[in-house]
């Protein structure tokens, strides 16, 4: 029997994921960026990282025709950020304090790391693509992340941080 969208939803729920905002900018120079928790590193050698962006988002095709994107890892004090990029918006942008980085693409400021990227290949993912790039440039703050659980936002700010040795 196969799972239902809500099971499947309610079960990732629990998987806690950094919060960030992924930016590019089209061909004609228009600015683009969307919320994600769909976000990971896949190598270190050479570094690359991925995206999933749904492909029904105004956003989407912008991040293939540019080649290239930046990810914006928010600090716990950013929701503000996050909801400003998860809804529509005719410019996300607006009083939003950023720097160009990569291709003239907007880098936030004030963020916890940002992560420069060439597109090297775009896959097919059901309803999303994933586009993978590898890392040209980072840049990293200290603070704590912004966490998505359970269909909420949360932080470590009360977590004891210890060390694993295996």
């Amino acid at each position: 029997m196969p799972v239902s969208e809500a099971d499947f939803r309610n079960a990732l729920s629990r998987f806690a994921s950094g919060v960030s905002v992924v930016t590019t900018r089209d061909l004609s120079g228009r600015f683009f960026g969307i919320t994600v928790s769909a976000f990971c590193s896949v190598s270190l050698s050479p570094p690359l990282v991925l995206i999933c962006i749904e492909k029904s988002t105004s956003s989407h095709d912008a991040f293939g025709e540019r080649g290239a994107y930046v990810v914006n890892v928010l600090e716990k004090d950013q929701i503000d950020l996050s909801e400003r990029f998860c809804a529509p918006a005719p410019d996300k942008f607006e009083h939003v304090e950023y720097a160009l980085g990569i291709e003239g693409i907007p880098v936030l400021r004030n963020v916890l790391a940002s992560i420069e990227c060439r597109l090297i290949a775009t896959h097919d993912g059901g309803d999303h693509s994933i586009f993978v790039g590898e890392v040209v440039a980072t840049k990293i703050s200290d603070g704590d992340p912004l966490l998505y659980f359970r269909g909420g936002y949360a932080s470590t700010s009360n977590i004891e941080r210890s060390v694993f040795q295996g």
